[in-house]
């Protein structure tokens, strides 16, 4: 298929044919939850933890009889029905990390760009370069009308570019090695230029 291919001025620089098979497919919402998920499991801490029984300081003698008291038996204080006492199947310091096959994970970046391809959220952009003014640069995507965007450029970023786009809210800037399924959903609006576009295909192919 074909697209549209455009200036930070809003003008048009001709087209670009692209691959459907990494732009067409039909967008998977299981596909793409499962590699959502597989990402945000590996950015948990896992750094949760309760005290278990053998966590708990305190005595370890039998702090009653074990007959003739009324109560339930216990073995020391720090029984988990005492107050003070630890806490059963507490949570412990763990990974969250989870595998996924890489076909899948494949498979759910080109759900992604082609979910935003369908939807008409994705731009292609002749070069994403500027001269560092963050000034101009928010008046370059006010005229676009890009207000939750996320620039995916190619392998080398524009400095000035991603210096100029740091301060601006809801502007993401990625080179296309960093190029992700949750970034992609978190913005409106998914750019890349013409050397993103050419990496994308031979990385998703």
């Amino acid at each position: 298929m074909k697209l549209p291919v455009k200036t930070l001025d809003d003008k048009k620089a001709g087209d670009i044919e692209v691959a459907d098979e990494v732009f067409g497919t039909d967008p998977r919402r299981d596909i793409i939850a499962r590699v959502v998920n597989w990402q945000l499991a590996k950015r948990r801490a896992g750094t949760h933890k309760t005290k278990t029984v053998s966590d708990v300081s305190g005595s370890n003698a039998k702090p009653f009889r074990q007959k003739g008291t009324g109560r339930s038996r216990q073995g020391n204080a720090r029984a988990v029905g005492l107050r003070g006492g630890g806490t059963i199947h507490a949570p412990v310091n763990r990974s969250h990390e989870h595998a996924l096959p890489k076909k899948v994970r494949k498979l759910g970046m080109r759900c992604a760009l082609s979910a935003k391809q369908a939807d008409g959220k994705l731009i292609v952009l002749d070069k994403a370069e500027s001269e560092g003014k963050t000034k101009d640069l928010i008046a370059q995507f006010d005229k676009l009308g890009w207000a939750s965007v996320l620039i995916i450029d190619g392998p080398e970023l524009n400095d000035a570019f991603a210096r100029a786009a740091r301060n601006i809210p809801n502007v993401d800037v990625l080179p296309q090695q960093g190029a992700n399924v949750y970034d992609i959903l978190r913005r409106d609006t998914l750019v890349l230029t013409k050397d993103a576009v050419q990496h994308l295909e031979a990385r998703l192919k």
